[in-house]
């Protein structure tokens, strides 16, 4: 049986409507204790700040909580290294997510600066139907690929037959905006700096490929 193997690209273009603002914080004590407490302490001085703004404490989703051991090293009195021991180190990742605006961008902003957990930020901006795009993007990469065969075919002087079988990497992929939006710390506690500046962030432009394999006759 000859076959003709194809690869379809579909792309997908789509404006902003969801902002996720990632944010890390991090305790560390010679304590194990006492580092948990710390953390705990940051996560509801962060909770309670967000609050102020209209946003449950449960808004406020875990994405990656580790803790770990820290050790530094000095030269003893020989020029021998040596580790020392600095403490147990808690890293607890989070995320905000909120429909896009940019009123609300500042406001949230204000209360992270203002709350003494101070997380470093990381702001992005997304869709909140994020499986759309993937769905219309396998169609895109589909119709394309298909398209590709036929022509390929035509001036092969051969007819396109039965699919045989379909790849696709089924990796996660990267939907959001090329948009940098960056405030520094001593600004965080100024809301209407931000409000004045009405934003657009960029289009998200997405694409993705699938492998396709038909038999030829």
């Amino acid at each position: 049986m000859r076959t003709i193997t194809v690869k379809g690209t579909g792309y997908v273009k789509a404006a902003v409507d969801n902002i996720v603002i990632s944010m890390s914080l991090s305790a560390i004590d010679l304590m194990y204790d006492t580092a948990m407490e710390r953390a705990a302490e940051q996560l509801e001085q962060l909770a309670q700040s967000l609050t102020t703004v209209g946003f449950e404490k449960s808004a406020l989703k875990t994405t990656n909580f580790h803790v770990s051991t820290e050790y530094s090293s000095e030269k003893d009195r020989y020029d021998n290294y040596k580790r020392i021991f600095v403490g147990y180190q808690v890293n607890h990742n989070l995320k905000l997510e909120f429909d896009f605006n940019i009123v609300v961008l500042a406001n949230v902003l204000a209360a992270i600066g203002a709350s003494p957990a101070k997380p470093e930020l990381h702001i992005r901006f997304t869709v909140k139907d994020d499986e759309a795009i993937n769905e219309e993007l396998l169609r895109q990469a589909t119709i394309n690929a298909r398209k590709k065969a036929e022509i390929l075919c035509t001036a092969s002087n051969v007819t396109l037959g039965d699919l045989q079988t379909v790849q696709y990497n089924w990796g996660e992929l990267d939907i959001y905006s090329h948009t940098d939006y960056r405030v520094a710390e001593d600004c965080l506690m100024e809301p209407m700096m931000m409000k004045s500046m009405d934003i657009t962030p960029d289009d998200i432009d997405v694409s993705d490929t699938v492998t396709f394999v038909w038999e030829t006759k």
